[in-house]
C-alpha cells in the first residue's frame, strides 16, 4: 500500500506538470509561436554570426546581414505562393468548364442510385452558396484578422531572432543561473550539440530543397505541365509543413493537368512523378545530402505533428518537431530521463546507422 502511494504521488505531479504546461501552451499562443520562431532562426543563424564577428564585423553587423539572408528567403517564399495564386486564378475558368460535364454525371448518378432529383440538388446548392454569401462579412473579417496577424508575426519574429543573437550572453548566463553548477556542464553540452545539429541540419535541407525542386521540375516538364518549374520547387519547399505540405502544394499542378490534358494519365503521372521523387528524397537525397539529423522517432514525430497541429495549427505543426527534438538532446545527457529518451530517439540497427551526427553523444 505503502509503495503505491509513493509511486502514484510523482505520477499525478508529472501529469499535472503536462496539463498546465499544455494549458500555458494553448493560451499562450500569441507569445510562444513568434518567440520560438525567432529562437530557431536565432539558431541557425548563430554560427554564421559568430563567424562575421570572429573576422572583425560587429555583432550589429553580424546580425543585420544574417536577418537580410532571411528575409530574402521570406521574400522569394512569398513570391512563389503570389504565383501559384495568380496561376490558380488564371486556370479557374478552364477548371468550371472542365468540371460542368462532371458535375453532370455526379448529379445523374445520385439521381439513379439514391433517388434525389437534378432540381433538389441545384435547389440545395443554390441555398447553400446563398448562406456562403450571407456569411461573406464574417469570413471577411476573420480573413483580414488572419492577414494583420500574419502581418505582424512577419514583424516580431525577425525582431525577436535579433535579440536572442544580440543578447546571446544574457541568455546563456540566464540558463546557468537555473542549471546550477551541478549542471553546468551538461548544459553547455546540450546548447553546443543543439546549434551545431541545427545549422547542419538547415544547411542540407537547403539543398535537399533546391535537388527536390529540380527533379519534381524536371517530371512535370517531361509531362508537359504549365507552370512546371513554379510547381516542382513550391511543392519542394512546402515539405517544411510535415507530411500534409507535399499533398496541399500537389493539388494544384494535378488539377492543371487535368484541366490542361485530354487524358486522366497526366494527373495520374503527376502523381507519380511526385511520389516517386518523395522516395528518393527520403532515402537516398536526404540521408546522403544531410549531414546531421534530428534523430527523433517516427512516432514521436507524429505526436509533435498531432499535438501541434491541436494547440498551435500549422505553426504547431512546425514548431514541435525541433522542440521535440531539442527535448531528446537534453535525454541524451541525463540518465534519469532514459525512459522518455527511449520513446523519443531513432532506433537504428548495428552498424547501419540512419545517419550520422559528428561530436554529438549516440
Amino acid at each position: 500500500m505503502t509503495d503505491q502511494k509513493t509511486f502514484s504521488i510523482p505520477l499525478m505531479r508529472h501529469l499535472l506538470i503536462i496539463i498546465i504546461t499544455i494549458l500555458l501552451l494553448y493560451w499562450g499562443k500569441s507569445l510562444f509561436v513568434p518567440l520560438l520562431y525567432g529562437l530557431f532562426i536565432a539558431i541557425v543563424l548563430f554560427p554564421f554570426c559568430r563567424w562575421l564577428e570572429h573576422r572583425g564585423f560587429s555583432k550589429t553587423f553580424a546580425v543585420t546581414i544574417g536577418l537580410f539572408i532571411v528575409l530574402i528567403l521570406m521574400i522569394v517564399l512569398i513570391a512563389l505562393l503570389i504565383l501559384q495564386l495568380n496561376a490558380l486564378r488564371e486556370d479557374l475558368p478552364g477548371l468550371k468548364v472542365k468540371a460542368a460535364p462532371a458535375l453532370n454525371e455526379l448529379q445523374l448518378w445520385i439521381n439513379d442510385n439514391f433517388n434525389i432529383p437534378v432540381t433538389t440538388q441545384k435547389e440545395w446548392i443554390g441555398n447553400t452558396f446563398d448562406k456562403l454569401s450571407g456569411q461573406s462579412g464574417s469570413w471577411l473579417a476573420g480573413s483580414l484578422s488572419q492577414l494583420t496577424s500574419g502581418l505582424f508575426m512577419l514583424f516580431i519574429v525577425p525582431v525577436f531572432a535579433a535579440l536572442f543573437l544580440y543578447n546571446r550572453k544574457d541568455f546563456v548566463l540566464f540558463a546557468e543561473k537555473c542549471a546550477g553548477t551541478r549542471y553546468r556542464e551538461r548544459l553547455y553540452r546540450v546548447l553546443h550539440s543543439t546549434i551545431h545539429t541545427y545549422f547542419h541540419f538547415i544547411k542540407g535541407m537547403i539543398f535537399v530543397y533546391i535537388i527536390v525542386g529540380a527533379l519534381n521540375s524536371i517530371g512535370l516538364l517531361v509531362l508537359g505541365i504549365r507552370h512546371a518549374v513554379l510547381f516542382g520547387f513550391l511543392t519542394a519547399v512546402m515539405t517544411i509543413i510535415p507530411y500534409a505540405g507535399i499533398f496541399i502544394s500537389a493539388l494544384l499542378p494535378i488539377t492543371v493537368a487535368w484541366i490542361t490534358k485530354d487524358s486522366i494519365w497526366y494527373p495520374v503521372g503527376v502523381v507519380s512523378v511526385f511520389a516517386f521523387v518523395q522516395y528518393l528524397e527520403a532515402n537516398v537525397i536526404f540521408p546522403r545530402i544531410v549531414a546531421s539529423q534530428l534523430n527523433v522517432s517516427t512516432w514521436a514525430t507524429l505526436v509533435a505533428i498531432l499535438a501541434g497541429g491541436i494547440i498551435w495549427g500549422v505553426s504547431g505543426m512546425i514548431l514541435f518537431i525541433p522542440f521535440v527534438a531539442i527535448l531528446k538532446m537534453v535525454t541524451d545527457y541525463f540518465p534519469e530521463w532514459e525512459a522518455l529518451n527511449v520513446l523519443l530517439r531513432r532506433t537504428q540497427k548495428k552498424n547501419k546507422p540512419v545517419l550520422e551526427r559528428k561530436n554529438v553523444p549516440a
